[in-house]
């Protein structure tokens, strides 16, 4: 039987979750200009889905990642004979990247994270005030 869940494990895989969100997005960022010559090669944007998990002898929830899957967002061409990628066209097809949402996530997925570090500092104040009533 696996032992009651804690607050500690809640926020520790909150945190976990929160971080491959940041790595997606950055990952989505990193790859925002790039320009491939056809458009099945060109990057596709990454999100992370999530679960929730009950722990049933506490009832607490916590979060996990289940995947990260590929967006099915459609490659931008843009006209450009002179790029060496270029097809027989002229067109190079771009990463469909909205960099400002991936921004926004970044933010977003960072803030959750403080506040669970804030979380676990609340935990760790009230304990230490807990054993002090002792002494």
């Amino acid at each position: 039987m696996a032992k009651p869940m804690t607050i500690f494990d809640v926020a520790g895989r909150a945190m976990s979750a929160q971080l491959v969100r940041m790595n997606s997005s950055a990952s989505n960022l990193a790859n925002a200009g790039s320009i491939a010559g056809d458009a099945n090669a060109v990057y596709k944007p990454i999100k992370p889905v999530f679960r929730t998990e009950l722990d049933r002898s506490t009832g607490m929830m916590s979060v996990s990642v289940d995947r990260v899957v590929r967006s099915d967002a459609e490659a931008i061409r843009r006209h450009d004979p002179d790029h060496p990628l270029a097809d027989e066209n002229g067109d190079v097809w771009a990463a469909p990247v909205d960099e400002t949402q991936e921004m926004v996530e970044m933010m977003e997925s960072a803030r959750q994270y403080q506040n669970v570090i804030e979380v676990l500092q609340t935990t760790k104040t009230l304990m230490l005030d807990t054993m002090r009533l002792g002494k």
